[in-house]
């Protein structure tokens, strides 16, 4: 959701490094949020795909949960609205689909393939709906459905989450896929169009099986399934548009550099967009350039290249 990840050695360097959701959470600017998306359709079509699995916007619950930096929303439904609607808008006017997760009440990463997060209605629908009602009116392509289970039910298999609440109430006309291998029944009736299985030989694979496989599917009534897929590809310009996505396996695409100078700026904008003072009761900013000649970097960031340090102005 917040860049093109870079899987091979020889990719890094070819796509910008985005500060992560969270922090852009933190600008409280929905303009720069959508000006980010439509930089990051731009990387993501350059690279060949036509789908971001993106926005996360999961309301935070759990303050150490190890997902919380990759959601846009912070702890906020409000803000978490706003800025999901410009998310939205921005990639897919790239002709990149968009896709929400994790729906819903993802909250921790503990556990997450049991656990069961128990939420009522009003709760639902005033707190941790919505910045997902938001992307749904911003007219979101796709739903990645997650691995809890949502008051006692696997999500991707609850049809009162995605039948009734997200395709009846929330009007939502795009598709749902599962997160990978979060499927655990055959679950179109419930309103899961799409699965991601996990292969037979990744570390994570639970041995379980393919639920939406050819014989399983026999019998199945595949034509909503297909619909929402369809037209989510219609609407977003992908179906039938030349140079919309790329044959597998994509090398050219993938190899290429995506990343410019334009790209660059916009991230450390953000990035310093999304660096929040409480209070400035000592009157620390604007840093006097003449008393400050370093700064302390601690953590993983102090490995990397050295940047002169730029005076205000």
């Amino acid at each position: 959701a917040g860049g093109f990840r870079t899987y091979w050695t020889e990719l890094v360097g070819t796509v910008t490094c985005w500060p992560s959701l969270l922090s852009l959470g933190a600008s409280w600017d929905p303009g720069l949020v959508q000006r980010f998306g439509a930089a990051l359709g731009a990387e993501f079509s350059g690279k060949g795909a036509n789908t971001i699995l993106g926005p996360s916007i999961n309301v935070h619950r759990v303050a150490r949960n190890g997902r919380n930096f990759e959601y846009l929303s912070g702890e906020d439904p409000f803000l978490g609205a706003r800025l999901a609607e410009r998310y939205v808008r921005g990639v897919q006017s790239q002709g990149v689909m968009s896709v929400m997760k994790h729906f819903v009440f993802n909250s921790q990463e503990t556990h997450r393939n049991s656990e069961s997060s128990v939420v009522d209605d009003k709760t639902a629908w005033e707190l941790y709906y919505p910045p997902f009602q938001a992307a749904v009116d911003a007219g979101i392509a796709g739903v990645m459905c997650s691995y809890n289970k949502v008051n006692g039910s696997f999500a991707c298999a609850n049809g009162n989450r995605l039948h009734r609440d997200l395709k009846t109430r929330m009007g939502f006309r795009g598709f749902v896929q599962s997160d990978w291998g979060a499927t655990h029944a055959m679950s179109i009736a419930e309103g899961l169009d799409e699965e991601m299985p996990i292969p037979e030989d990744f570390p994570l694979n639970k041995t379980s099986p393919y639920w939406y496989s050819l014989a399983n599917l026999q019998g199945q009534d595949l034509d909503v399934p297909a619909g929402d897929i369809i037209a989510a590809l219609a609407k977003v310009g992908v179906l039938g548009q030349a140079g919309a996505y790329c044959t597998p396996p994509c090398e050219a695409e993938l190899r290429a550099n995506v990343t410019s100078d334009a790209h660059a700026a916009l991230a450390r904008d953000a990035a310093t967009a999304s660096i929040v003072l409480l209070q400035n009761e000592r009157a620390t900013l604007p840093i006097d350039t003449t008393a400050v000649r370093t700064i302390a970097v601690v953590g993983a960031a102090s490995v990397g290249a050295k940047v002169p340090f730029a005076k205000a102005g």
